[in-house]
């Protein structure tokens, strides 16, 4: 779908300026971080396996949690992001923590320019592919990417939850990449009393879409799951089940609010 405004700048504003709450908000734990904790939840540790001197791209990284929490576990890792802010604090915490992870500033569909040998594993999860009009030209681009046989390892949440209102009462929006969705928000899901408000361009994709695209540029899926709990309390309305499963209270197991891929490049 093509956009109907410039995207690209109207969100990297939003995210900017949202990276500056995120850092030291109760949610990143960027101190329990800095001290050794993973970031990585079971859901996307299972699908990963041993990361050992494996190389990762991991798109969309934010400011690098994640990324270096692959670091840790032994991987060379690149990541990107189209924050200016974000990065800049990733390189920094790649700094002090004295890992070798290797962070690029560019929006996603430009990022081969920045990528210099193919990867044996592609990384991505909880929140992304929203932010992109265009499905076939990302799923090209993991592909681009991969070393013949290496793995795309996907995290995100699931397309029922992006249907709903923010109180998940109602269907607001389409199940399908149907419009662009223009939205202004105040707080973050990261803290939801941020003195800040932004405007954002999203889309919606479907199931079909997304395997379709990865299908249609050479990715055989290996794997899919669907999980009825988010791993983050980051939705209004939320209570934990279980430690670290989290779902909307009064909607239960209901609805799934995840799912997980494994594709190989063949």
């Amino acid at each position: 779908m093509k956009p109907s405004i410039d995207y690209i700048s109207q969100n990297k504003a939003a995210w900017d300026t949202k990276t500056e709450f995120h850092i030291d908000s109760a949610f990143y734990d960027n101190k329990g971080f800095l001290a050794g904790k993973n970031t990585l939840n079971s859901i996307e540790l299972d699908l990963l396996g041993d990361v050992k001197d494996k190389t990762i791209l991991h798109l969309q990284c934010h400011f690098g949690q994640d990324s270096l929490s692959l670091a840790r576990m032994g991987a060379t890792v690149t990541g990107i992001d189209f924050s200016e802010k974000a990065i800049e604090k990733a390189r920094d915490l790649n700094q002090q923590l004295n890992l070798n992870a290797n962070f690029h500033c560019c929006e996603l569909y430009e990022c081969a320019n920045y990528l210099n040998a193919p990867f044996d594993l592609v990384f991505t999860s909880y929140g992304t592919i929203g932010w992109l009009p265009d499905l076939n030209n990302w799923a090209k681009i993991i592909t681009n990417a991969l070393k013949p046989g290496g793995r795309f390892i996907m995290a995100d949440f699931h397309p029922v939850v992006w249907m709903m209102d923010s109180a998940f009462s109602e269907i607001k929006y389409s199940y399908f990449n149907a419009e662009d969705i223009i939205e202004t928000e105040t707080g973050s899901y990261a803290d939801k009393s941020a003195p800040i408000e932004y405007t954002t361009v999203s889309w919606n994709h479907s199931l079909s879409e997304l395997l379709n695209a990865l299908i249609q540029n050479g990715l055989e899926i290996a794997l899919f799951n669907e999980y009825d709990y988010s791993p983050y309390p980051c939705f209004n309305g939320m209570e934990e089940r279980t430690k670290g499963q989290f779902q909307i209270q009064h909607l239960g197991d209901k609805i799934p609010l995840v799912y997980a891929l494994v594709a190989f490049k063949k």
